[in-house]
Parts: structure tokens; C-alpha cells; sequence
């Protein structure tokens, strides 16, 4: 009898998760009202100018993922309200798990797991619960020049994301935010990944384009503008990046 109790609460935590996780995707790309996104801040190395980087920063310095949103909305009829408010979390003094390198499906699983635990404990804001909560772990670049890959979870709505403390890179940071926020509400990559180079048609702002090349614009999530069949460019900020029409059906926007 006990071991039938112990399976019989266990499937109902199993179910209530994945209950939740189901509303969770329904509600984020209904569109209904706006999506809550928390953005929490983290300093990935002990250099005192990334703290004083994140000391600096203010909600304001967000806003562009949330005008980029809006105004590719209202491209696909989408709005008439405000799509996402953007909410500035407490910085935090824990790092979440790292993702496993080469893992199995299992071990992937496992990490998932941690880091939907991690976030339950650890990124908290007052008020109403975040619909999405966006860590982002700052390096100081005069220590490295390259950050580990960001990610976004649909399962959790979570998106990690590693970015340079600089002002000068501030803006090329929301393009990276923006598109893991878009993986939280199912949105694929548009880019090959072993050339990293958009895929065409789907990852090219604009497709039909002649000549093809250079492209003036980014699909957001082929993250790259393409100046040839073989070579792209990071874009400067989201001012330079469209959700293509595959992305957009992707979070619910072609209807």
C-alpha cells in the first residue's frame, strides 16, 4: 500500500508539472495580455568593473527588447496592447547550473530540471510571478573575448543569456536577450549550426531580396545578418532585426 502511494503522489506531481507547463505555453503565446519578463542580472567573474557595469544598469536599458516585440508585432497584427513589460530583477549572487557539453538526452533532462529549480528559488521579483525570467551573466571583456552560448528554455520559460558589461555592447546584449526570450515561446533557430550561417529562406530578413546578398537586416533568430553565401555579420541592435514569417508562426503570430 505504501509503495502504491508513493507511485500515486509521484504521478500527480508528474501531471501537475506537466499541466503547468502546458498553460504556461498557452498563456505565453496567446497574446492576450501582456507577457510578464523578469530580467535578472548576474556577475559571471569577480572584476570590479562588471560590478559596477551591473551597479549602473537600469530597467530602461531593457526597453529596446520590449519596443523591438511591439513593433514586429504590430507588423503581423499584433498588439493593441502592450506585448511584454519588462521588469528588472534583483542582482544575484548565485550562478545558475551550467549546461552539460555533449550530454545525453538524460543528462539534458537533469540539467533542465536544475535550472527550473534554481530559478524557483533563486529569481524572485515582487509582486506578480514572472511569466519569463531572462538571466543574464555579465563578463568583463578585458578579461575574455568570447562568452559561452545562451540558450532559452520553452519548458520553464528561461532564458540564460552571457553578455559583455559594456556599454558598447549594450545593444548587440538585447539582440542576444531577445532572441532566447523568442526560444522561451518556441521559436528554432533559423542559422546552421555548423557554419552558423542564416538559413535561407527562413533566416534571411529578406528573403526575396535581388541581388540576394548583402542583406541590410537580421532575422532575429538566425541572429546574423548575411553579407554573402558564406559570410554574416553580428547586427548592431535590434533597430537591424525582423521576426521572419517562420518565427512568427512559430510563437503564434500568423493566425
Amino acid at each position: 500500500m505504501f509503495r502504491f502511494l508513493r507511485v500515486a503522489v509521484l504521478l500527480l506531481v508528474l501531471v501537475n508539472v506537466a499541466v503547468g507547463a502546458w498553460l504556461a505555453r498557452v498563456r505565453s503565446t496567446s497574446w492576450e495580455q501582456p507577457l510578464r519578463v523578469a530580467v535578472f542580472l548576474i556577475a559571471a567573474d569577480d572584476s570590479p568593473a562588471t560590478a559596477a557595469y551591473i551597479g549602473r544598469l537600469q530597467r530602461e536599458t531593457f526597453a529596446p527588447v520590449a519596443d523591438f516585440v511591439q513593433r514586429e508585432g504590430a507588423r503581423y497584427g499584433i498588439g493593441g496592447h502592450p506585448l511584454i513589460e519588462v521588469r528588472l530583477g534583483p542582482v544575484l549572487d548565485r550562478l545558475p547550473p551550467q549546461a552539460p557539453a555533449n550530454a545525453n538526452a538524460l543528462r539534458i533532462m537533469l540539467w533542465s530540471l536544475q535550472l527550473r529549480f534554481w530559478a524557483w528559488r533563486h529569481a524572485q521579483v515582487p509582486g506578480a510571478a514572472p511569466d519569463v525570467r531572462i538571466i543574464v551573466l555579465f563578463h568583463d571583456p578585458q578579461r575574455v573575448s568570447r562568452v559561452p552560448h545562451s540558450l532559452g528554455l520553452q519548458k520553464g520559460l528561461i532564458g540564460v543569456v552571457y553578455a559583455f558589461a559594456s556599454i558598447d555592447q549594450a545593444a548587440q546584449n538585447n539582440v542576444v536577450i531577445a532572441h532566447e526570450f523568442l526560444h522561451t515561446l518556441g521559436a528554432t533557430d533559423k542559422y546552421d549550426v555548423n557554419s552558423k550561417q542564416p538559413i535561407h529562406p527562413d533566416g534571411y530578413a529578406d528573403p526575396a531580396k535581388d541581388p540576394l546578398w548583402p542583406q541590410e537586416r537580421a532575422e532575429i533568430m538566425a541572429g546574423r545578418i548575411p553579407v554573402s553565401d558564406t559570410e554574416s555579420v553580428m547586427p548592431a541592435s535590434l533597430d537591424v532585426s525582423v521576426i521572419g514569417g517562420a518565427t512568427a508562426r512559430e510563437i503564434n503570430w500568423n493566425r
